[in-house]
């Protein structure tokens, strides 16, 4: 299985397991994790979620294989937004644990969490732009508002790497820890929640996000917008054709 969940005192884990791929994800794992986080929402059982990868690698992000094979389809129809929408509404509260590289998405979902610790060796990344395309689900509204508009646009617009000391500066994560340390720490972390009043968090959680539900909405669809149309670009083209041949791509014959 590529996705592994489980459920035990009260806290639901959904992990990567795909390490031969980096965790890249398909269309079939966004479903699951989709299908997953809703079910949590009706379970009065789940208390709190976890969601983490390997020690080497939280998510290389899209699967770009799988990615392209479903291009075709509208960017808010697809599994992966039924996940990212299902994330960003989860009323319970969401702990991420990252080690290795998050990559495109892997860090995405990150500013919908509300927890998130990283290892040591995460680094993450943001490369829309040297892909064609542009920010996805509503993080060129979060990113500048968590980490200021400077940050937020040398990370979005240049599309290089930071590291966990960066990230947890910058106020991305909330902890950096070792390595052996992130999974101990990630569910003891979750199993604190679970031993708080659930109806305390479910309120808590809600009045931190507030109005920016709405706007997080709104901002989702702009982006969806823009993402389908840029995808079918000659730009991305470039981006993907020369990822599989292997080169470097050549964006400067595009105006």
């Amino acid at each position: 299985m590529d996705i592994l969940t489980s459920k035990a005192n009260g806290i639901l884990t959904i992990e990567f397991n795909r390490p031969e791929k980096k965790n890249a994800i398909t269309s079939a794992m966004y479903q699951s994790m989709a299908d997953a986080l809703k079910d949590a929402e009706g379970d009065s059982a789940v208390r709190a979620i976890v969601i983490q990868g390997k020690p080497e690698v939280f998510t290389a992000g899209n699967d770009l294989e799988d990615f392209l094979k479903h291009s075709s389809a509208e960017v808010g129809d697809r599994p992966v937004a039924q996940f990212m929408r299902a994330l960003s509404g989860a009323t319970k509260p969401v702990i991420a644990g990252v080690a290795g590289n998050a990559v495109g998405i892997g860090t995405t979902m990150l500013m919908h969490c509300d927890l998130v610790y990283a290892a040591d060796n995460a680094r993450f990344t943001m490369p829309f732009t040297q892909l064609g395309l542009c920010p996805e689900f509503a993080s060129s509204m979060l990113f500048p508002a968590m980490v200021g508009y400077p940050r937020a646009a040398e990370k979005l617009l240049l599309g290089e790497a930071f590291g966990a000391e960066e990230a947890y500066d910058m106020g991305l994560i909330s902890k950096v820890v070792p390595v052996a340390e992130l999974a101990d720490l990630v569910h003891l972390q979750a199993a604190k929640l679970v031993a708080l009043p659930a109806s305390s968090l479910r309120v808590t959680k809600r009045l931190m996000k507030g109005a920016q539900a709405e706007a997080i909405n709104a901002r989702m669809m702009e982006e969806n917008k823009h993402f389908g149309e840029m995808l079918m670009a000659k730009e991305a083209k470039e981006a993907f054709t020369a990822f599989f041949e292997k080169r470097r791509p050549d964006f400067t014959k595009f105006s």
